[in-house]
């Protein structure tokens, strides 16, 4: 295959990915105004219509911004295919008196500032602009700036010996080079999931221990009657930076812990909490954090076995402009590949966590014994985060980790009428 066919495939699938993603977002965004005017009926007397109204308003304006920053994103990918940007950084880079592994270094990092700095005013506005507007903003100039610091630190920290090592298994490991690669980086994530929450997590936010108290008594009664073993309940000062509320699970194994969101504490009920932590460990029951760790591992050791095959490919390198093949080069281009050539696999991706979800629902009803806790928690999480209650089909059906709440609500119903009668 010639470099000319290989830049023309990246640019017909490039718009492929451009055009469906547009198409769905308009078809949302026309859904939605459609809807503006009358309260959906599964919502009646559960959201009021200013409510609604502020929710398609928060809808619209979020698809209208994210439309128009993804589109100058893409633009700005393109130019960088189309002029021979990256062809012409990489002779740059070269030049510098430098081993020729941090000189990778350098252009990844180069790579990725130029992005970075494309999505930043996206970033600002849609912080201090959007989210202010509609109240959820909580982020302080200084905040905002201490975080930008500490997320370079720590991607500096991390990415820099990650980069090092994997060019040093590249080019000393001979033809299964990405079979040791693969195994490396991969025992690497699973200690990083043991030590993040441990250890980065608490640079951003703080993590308190949950009180003792009538919250804390019926999360550990909860916890002892569903079996569920954690290292510690922590409220985490989410309110700094924004008022969206949210619960997970975090860590591996016996690291693993429950963190509330100070904001989840403050707005919701305990029955409330307790079903949201009930649908969390079904997610733990279910194994759906180990078998999701599985797929990324498979999906891992493809990209790698990819690139072995890519690596030593001349035309390739060429159709994008650069004089040399190179460890570094290969890993962009990747990256620049990745998203054209798999976003027809979203669709599959999102069936899979919506069944999970599904599935989490189910343990909690059964572990309270009743959905209305549930039910009371997602319309009022759905209420205070503004969430869009009328998506386009297609669009929910395209994108959506999670059921759309008309979805969710009906599925817990009949999850509750199906509980053994007492």
């Amino acid at each position: 295959m010639s470099a000319q066919t290989i830049l023309l495939l990246f640019i017909i699938f490039f718009f492929l990915d451009l055009g469906w993603e547009t198409i769905l977002t308009l078809l949302n965004l026309h859904h939605v105004r459609q809807n503006a005017g009358t309260v959906p009926s599964a919502f009646a007397g559960t959201v009021d219509p200013a409510t609604y109204a502020r929710s398609v308003s928060y809808t619209l304006v979020h698809g209208r911004f994210g439309l128009l920053a993804g589109l100058v994103s893409s633009a700005i990918r393109l130019a960088v295919v189309l002029t021979g940007f990256l062809g012409t950084l990489d002779t740059l880079v070269r030049t510098l008196p430098i081993h020729p592994y941090l000189q990778g270094v350098v252009f990844i990092a180069a790579v990725s500032l130029l992005f970075w700095i494309v999505g930043l005013p996206f970033s600002l506005y849609s912080t201090f602009s959007i989210e202010a507007r509609f109240g959820f903003n909580k982020t302080t100039p200084w905040t905002w700036i201490a975080d930008l610091a500490k997320g370079l630190g720590v991607s500096a920290v991390i990415g820099i010996p990650v980069l090092l090592a994997l060019f040093w298994f590249m080019d000393r490991t001979g033809a299964f080079w990405w079979i040791w690669a693969f195994g490396a980086l991969t025992a690497f994530e699973l200690v990083m999931s043991i030590l993040a929450p441990l250890v980065i997590a608490p640079l951003f936010n703080k993590f308190t221990p949950l009180p003792d108290g009538e919250l804390r008594q019926a999360i550990d009664a909860l916890a002892t009657r569903l079996s569920f073993r954690t290292r510690g309940i922590f409220v985490v000062d989410g309110s700094r930076r924004s008022r969206h509320s949210n619960a997970y699970f975090t860590g591996l194994g016996r690291a693993k812990r429950i963190v509330l969101y100070d904001t989840l504490v403050s707005s919701h009920g305990v029955e409330e909490i307790l079903s949201v932590l009930a649908h969390e460990i079904g997610h733990e029951k279910h194994h759906h954090i180990t078998k999701g760790l599985a797929i990324s591992i498979a999906a891992s050791a493809v990209g790698f076995w990819i690139l072995s095959l890519a690596l030593p490919w001349a035309p390739l390198y060429k159709a994008f402009g650069f004089a040399q093949p190179g460890y570094h080069s290969i890993l962009v281009l990747l990256a620049f590949f990745s998203g054209p050539l798999t976003f027809f696999l979203e669709p599959l991706v999102s069936l899979r966590s919506r069944r999970q979800e599904y599935e989490a629902d189910r343990f909690a009803v059964q572990g309270m014994g009743s959905a209305a806790g549930m039910k009371a928690a997602l319309l009022r999480l759905g209420r205070d985060n503004l969430s869009n209650l009328s998506p386009h089909p297609l669009y929910s059906f395209i994108h959506y980790s999670h059921p759309t709440l008309v979805e969710r609500l009906a599925a817990l119903e009949r999850f509750e009428r199906a509980l053994p009668q007492t």
